[in-house]
């Protein structure tokens, strides 16, 4: 079986944010002057991309790094809370053991990430971390990390939970697999047309062996 390079989104994908993020979000809704997220609203915004989000809120667009930065900052006092999705770990463990190198393209700290892993025995399994601000895509720092690792975009797939994670795979010409137990909907990420949609981790390890 080929060697492949697998990357992970973290939030949603790996680490069960969703519920603190919008916890964190709500309880920044005055100082960023938008309305808080009702459990109403949160079905609606799982179905919009991250543009979409943005307009809706109405949060000018200078003003989304700062919240970003605040947003990652309040995280880091909830990591120790936080959980892995539930059948993350075997299947991280089992891709790996498989022969498989892993590693995460996320918008969250890497800070964040190394914590959250190190408190539930996961950091062993990943190769590398990469952290940007990304607002709408990871598109560059994807071929920042093809690039730095000399990696060939046929052997690499990028796993998220996001719109945007599938737009920003298709712009770096590599293959996405999207998963429906994070923040977008199943009917948002359908839309973006992935390559591979799943409903639990341990359909990765079935899907990545198929992938030539």
């Amino acid at each position: 079986m080929t060697q492949k390079v697998i990357i992970f989104d973290f939030d949603g994908t790996i680490a069960d944010t969703v519920d603190a993020l919008v916890s964190i979000a709500n309880g920044l809704a005055v100082e960023f002057n938008y309305a808080e997220i009702t459990s109403k609203e949160l079905v609606l915004l799982r179905n919009l991309t991250s543009r979409e989000i943005f307009k809706y809120s109405g949060i000018p667009l200078f003003k989304i790094p700062f919240l970003l930065k605040k947003v990652k900052g309040e995280l880091r006092n909830k990591i120790s809370e936080l959980k892995p999705i539930p059948g993350i770990q075997e299947a991280l463990l089992e891709l790996k053991e498989n022969g498989n190198r892993l590693g995460i393209i996320t918008s969250n700290s890497e800070t964040n990430v190394k914590e959250f892993l190190k408190i539930n025995n996961m950091d062993s399994l990943f190769e590398f971390i990469h952290s940007g601000v990304t607002i709408f895509g990871k598109t560059t720092i994807m071929n920042n990390v093809l690039r730095q690792k000399q990696l060939k975009t046929q052997e690499v797939i990028y796993v998220g939970d996001e719109t945007r994670d599938i737009e920003s795979s298709k712009k770096a010409n590599i293959k996405v697999i999207s998963v429906t137990w994070g923040f977008n909907s199943e009917q948002a990420l359908i839309k973006e047309n992935p390559d591979f949609l799943i409903h639990h981790p341990q359909e990765l390890i079935k899907v990545v062996k198929n992938i030539c």
